[in-house]
């Protein structure tokens, strides 16, 4: 089962194999802070703000239906970790 994902995800061209591998990273950032209690440090409106990963999730869970872009999901996680 486990080697059919595999080949099924190499088949797919290499833009979306790295925006799948940059989206799991990201979670495992605001996992990992999460987990630490460490702030994440997110690009809204053009200005740093550093917001509780506890808030990210919770932001990230609300407009996820929302969102309309991938776009929009690189802007709202551009991530700098302390």
């Amino acid at each position: 089962m486990r080697n059919e994902k595999a080949k099924t995800i190499l088949r797919l061209p290499l833009e979306k194999r790295a925006e799948m591998a940059f989206k799991e990273a990201v979670e495992e950032v605001i996992d990992e802070h999460a987990r630490l209690g460490l702030p994440l440090d997110i690009l809204r409106d053009g200005k740093v703000v550093s917001l509780s990963a506890q808030d990210v999730l919770h932001n990230s869970e609300v407009s996820a239906g929302k969102q309309t872009s991938e776009s929009s999901f690189f802007a709202t996680f551009a991530l700098a970790s302390r």
